[in-house]
């Protein structure tokens, strides 16, 4: 009690001596039967320093007061009922503390040390029977000892001292019946200065039930009775009063325990906050004490009203205490609707323990544990609540200052330096230090940049719940610039704000937002030169110019049409090297084409593309698996024609807007544009074999084999057409359309500066290009899977079409009687019918080293009639099969083009108008596939 000692005189005849027992002994007491059997007894002869003692309280100083003559009077009256016995304890339990000359030399001088004992004798002989003696009792030692160290520096490490309940054989102090109401009055007053510090005093004892060896208890403050026989009035107030000791030695427990380590610097800089109050609580207590000591008139109610408004203080920490340590599960939440819902998810315990991680210390495990914004949380929604108390709110709201230093110095460090100092886990951004950049070669979920740093929802205080996107990605965004070496990290930032109730803390945010987006959007469009990028990627996987790829596509023609694993992957990326070397092109001026790789997937782009759209279930922020980590069958006849494509290597932190997750849909564009103009090309060469081949362009006498040769023309012209339209309509009105919008939203971000309210962020930027690319995808028809499945069929017919076509040229040669003879039939030049025979002579010798003989005599190949019939009726049913499976899924195809125009792309009308011209004059013209044909696609 600031340095006041335990054993403060009381108001009565014999104060001086009770408490120093008291504080000797405490919670000592004396049977109710040897205080009656006393009373009979004469009282005892008073000495001269005792009497004078009666008629003074002391002071703090230890100089005497006068008191009254009326209390004096009384006070002797009170001294009569003292039991010799009684005082003769008295007085035994006081020499021992005395520090007067007089008793010192009586306790110094061997000869009057008798005198002393027998009082204790007469005492002893005035014990009941049934009593046990004071040598049969086992004495009582108690020892004050360290408790271990905790992670709270400050804590208390002193042993608690025990109860008052747990003393032997201790004397009780006199009824406070028997007491007159002043008498009562000092009493309590000096027992309730007691209290307020948090020990026992005489006759106001811890509640039963109460065990200060309990955290739970100390932490619920401990429950306070007072002895029977005060006065109503005293006992109402003294009850009122006691609230306040139990506030008091609560949130000395939960300083200690709230500073611990793992509590954060945010609980931390609370409970140094509220030891500050406790220390000025401290203080007013022993100002109380003073007054009692030396005021006449100080009393209970002038004790109430002292107390007042400190009580109500410590009425507003200890109410925001019991919710912090409810929230830690330190303490049972009294609501039974909160208990319900906090019920712990033992998946998320095994998964947290599976990754390493530990039930915290006590009772409480991770996912209760209260630390940074929660606790800004509490203490906001407590202020907010008490904002019509002018008390209370100040209070609280210096309790949120303090409690929020820590707190927005890393908010500073992570605004304006990009980095991350939260070593208790407590910040609103969490840091993946796992997830480093160099997974970002292999990232096909965007990880580094989604999942690097995320934000804690449960964990951010209300002040920054509005702008806590802004504040994360001002972070990411000063981090890409501060790995890159683009910031100071050893710079101070001067002049921010250092609390939450700094006017300039929203603007602190939201500049540090725009220079951080200013200052990446300028490393990747000007140091990085992005757009240079993006226009590379436009070149190599769009085929824009694409006069490279088709000399590509001629020097690599020997290898791609190999199969897969005969494919000379380094070979091709030679020759591709070599092409963009080569100067008169355009690509041959690109900074970046060192970054073009050539590489094979076995997979083929159908398959791996109705993989995708069929993936069903994915939860919101799960991403899709790459896939190369999926099982696939592999397809066997692939060739290199069909499993082609191209990979570009990014460095950071262009990655990040161009990450592997943006190159696979560059790729699956690329593979699909490859395809069509691989379809192009070899219906092209069939065209060519049309036109220039003699056993095509050779009118024969026989029509009916004219008329077939009219109808191959004619489906590889209708199937030349749809491939040339498609590949126009994704090229021309898909792509290029869509490309020129994201740059210029491009373009548009990056002329802003960084006082531009209007500047695009980075993450814009990212999901411009994510949106461009998907947008090209669903246009594409790439991304449903009906769509898919059409597309392959028509495909799949057009290459079984083209690739037949040296098949037809030999049986027409076979069939038509004017090449099957050895003379030249009529209207054909000498020219061409020297090209013929030597074309059939080179057929014939590869034939011939295939079956392992020569026959070069025309005449031997010449076929019966019958053979002649069957070949050419098998011919007809072939072309016959191929039209109606073109004819048929094209009609499929269109139908379901006017389909999702009509409900999804508006686009694909243009495409449905292009291509309703491929199917004019067949028997599809008009129609619309039937509901069974649908279904089946």
């Amino acid at each position: 009690m600031s340095g006041v000692p335990r054993s403060s005189s009381r108001a009565n005849g014999y104060g001086d001596e009770r408490p120093r027992m008291t504080s000797s002994n405490v919670g000592g007491y004396s049977s109710k039967h040897e205080r009656q059997e006393g009373r009979g007894g004469p009282p005892p002869s008073l000495s001269g320093s005792f009497q004078a003692s009666l008629g003074h309280k002391r002071s703090a100083s230890g100089n005497p007061r006068p008191i009254s003559m009326a209390a004096a009077e009384e006070r002797r009256y009170e001294e009569r009922k003292i039991t010799e016995r009684t005082y003769e304890a008295q007085v035994d339990r006081i020499v021992p503390r005395t520090a007067s000359p007089e008793k010192i030399q009586r306790r110094s001088a061997p000869g009057e040390r008798k005198p002393a004992d027998v009082p204790r004798q007469k005492s002893a002989e005035w014990r009941p029977k049934d009593s046990k003696s004071d040598g049969a009792q086992a004495p009582w030692n108690p020892q004050v000892t360290l408790r271990p160290h905790t992670t709270a520096p400050l804590a208390s490490r002193v042993s608690i001292p025990p109860l008052a309940s747990t003393v032997p054989n201790a004397p009780q102090p006199t009824p406070l019946g028997e007491l007159s109401l002043d008498v009562q009055e000092a009493a309590i007053v000096e027992d309730l200065l007691f209290a307020f510090m948090g020990y026992e005093g005489q006759y106001i004892r811890f509640a039963k039930g109460y065990d200060p060896t309990e955290e739970r208890d100390r932490l619920s403050g401990p429950g306070f009775r007072i002895l029977p026989g005060l006065d109503p009035s005293l006992h109402d107030l003294a009850t009122s009063m006691l609230k306040m000791a139990t506030y008091y030695s609560a949130l000395e427990a939960f300083v200690d325990v709230q500073s611990r380590d793992e509590f954060g610097a945010v609980n931390h800089a609370l409970c140094a906050a509220v030891r500050r109050y406790l220390q000025d609580y401290i203080v007013m207590i022993a100002e109380l004490e003073t007054q009692f000591l030396t005021s006449d008139t100080f009393t209970v109610h002038v004790l109430n009203i002292h107390t007042l408004p400190t009580s109500h203080l410590m009425l507003q920490l200890y109410s925001l205490a019991q919710k912090l340590l409810q929230k830690n599960g330190l303490l049972d939440d009294e609501s039974d609707e909160e208990d319900d819902d906090e019920v712990e998810d033992y998946d998320k315990v095994i998964e947290r323990l599976t990754e390493g991680g530990d039930l915290m210390p006590g009772n409480m495990t991770a996912k209760k544990l209260c630390k940074g914004g929660v606790v800004l949380d509490v203490v906001t929604e407590r202020l907010e609540s008490m904002a019509g108390d002018p008390a209370a709110r100040t209070l609280l709201t210096s309790l949120l200052r303090d409690a929020s230093k820590p707190y927005m110095s890393m908010l500073n460090e992570w605004l304006h330096h990009g980095a991350i100092r939260d070593p208790h886990s407590e910040f609103l951004i969490k840091e993946q230090k796992s997830i480093k950049r160099e997974r970002l070669e292999q990232d096909y979920t965007d990880e580094y940049w989604e999942r690097r740093y995320t934000i804690r929802d449960k964990e951010v205080p209300p002040q920054l719940k509005g702008v806590k996107e802004k504040v994360l990605l001002a972070g990411k965004y000063l981090n890409v610039v501060r790995e890159c070496g683009g910031v100071d990290v050893s710079k101070v930032v001067a002049d921010v704000p250092t609390t939450f109730d700094d006017s300039r803390f929203l603007e602190n945010v939201n500049s540090a937002y725009a220079h951080a987006n200013a200052s990446l959007m300028q490393l990747l469009v000007t140091t990085h030169a992005l757009p240079a990028r993006l226009r590379s990627l436009k070149h190599y996987f769009f085929l824009n110019p694409s006069d490279y790829f088709s000399h590509f596509m001629e020097l690599g023609n020997p290898e791609l049409k190999k199969p897969i694993k005969s494919v000379n992957t380094g070979k091709l990326q030679y020759l591709l090297d070599l092409i963009l070397r080569q100067p008169g092109s355009v690509v041959s001026l690109d900074p970046f084409k060192e970054d073009v790789k050539v590489e094979m997937n076995e997979v083929t782009l159908i398959k791996s593309l109705q993989r995708v759209v069929n993936i069903t279930g994915i939860e919101q922020g799960e991403a899709l698996q790459p896939l190369s980590n999926q099982p696939v069958e592999a397809d066997k006849n692939a060739t290199g024609y069909t499993s082609l494509q191209f990979d570009y290597a990014v460095p950071f932190p262009v990655s990040l807007v161009i990450g592997r997750k943006t190159i696979w849909r560059y790729q699956v564009l690329f593979r699909y544009l490859f395809s069509l103009r691989y379809l192009e090309s070899q219906l092209s060469s069939a065209w060519h074999i049309h036109t220039q081949g003699v056993s095509w362009a050779h009118k024969s006498s026989d029509r009916e084999l004219e008329r077939w040769k009219r109808r191959v023309w004619t489906l590889r012209a209708r199937m030349l057409t749809w491939v040339q339209q498609l590949l126009y309509f994704c090229t021309a009105e898909v792509i290029e359309p869509n490309w020129s919008k994201f740059m210029s939203r491009l373009n548009e971000g990056s002329e802003n500066g960084e006082g531009s309210g209007s500047s695009r962020t980075v993450d814009e930027l990212m999901q411009d290009h994510v949106d461009f690319l998907d947008t090209c995808l669903k246009e594409c028809m790439l991304t449903n899977s009906k769509l898919l499945k059409i597309h392959a069929k028509l495909m799949l017919t057009c290459t079984m079409f083209a690739t037949y076509i040296k098949f037809l040229t030999q049986e027409l040669d076979k069939i038509d009687p004017d090449l099957s003879g050895g003379t030249k039939p009529p209207g054909m030049t000498n020219v061409q019918w020297r090209r013929f025979q030597a074309d059939r002579a080179a057929a014939a010798s590869r034939s011939g080293n295939k079956d392992g003989s020569c026959n070069n005599n025309p005449d031997a190949s010449v076929l019966s009639a019958d053979d002649v019939e069957a070949r050419f009726r098998n011919l007809n049913d072939l072309i016959r099969k191929w039209e109606f499976n073109f004819g048929r899924h094209l009609q499929i195809l269109l139908d379901a083009l006017n389909h999702y125009a009509a409900t999804e792309t508006v686009v694909l009308l243009s495409l449905c108008a292009r291509l309703s011209t491929v199917n004019q004059g067949t028997e599809f013209t008009g129609l619309k596939a039937d509901e069974d044909s649908m279904s089946a696609i």
